[in-house]
């Protein structure tokens, strides 16, 4: 399998999309809109913002590993 490490991520309070490059040693637990300057920040459950408002989900869990987030995937 074949790990995507580019997603788009939308800022839920202005619409904003960036197409991003994913962290693959760390989950990305807040992210900053370049254009709102609104702090988003991983959703209940999730384990990054990239799960949370991204098009494509984290590498870890792509790969169906734990990422490291003991909040959602331990």
């Amino acid at each position: 399998m074949k790990i995507e490490l580019n997603s788009t991520i939308t800022c839920p309070e202005c619409g904003h999309q960036k197409t991003e490059e994913m962290p693959t040693d760390a989950c990305q637990y807040f992210y900053e809109c370049e254009n709102c300057k609104v702090v988003l920040k991983a959703l209940e459950g999730d384990c990054c913002v990239f799960c949370s408002y991204a098009t494509v989900p984290c590498p870890p869990i792509q790969e169906d590993k734990n990422c490291g987030n003991t909040d959602c995937c331990s």
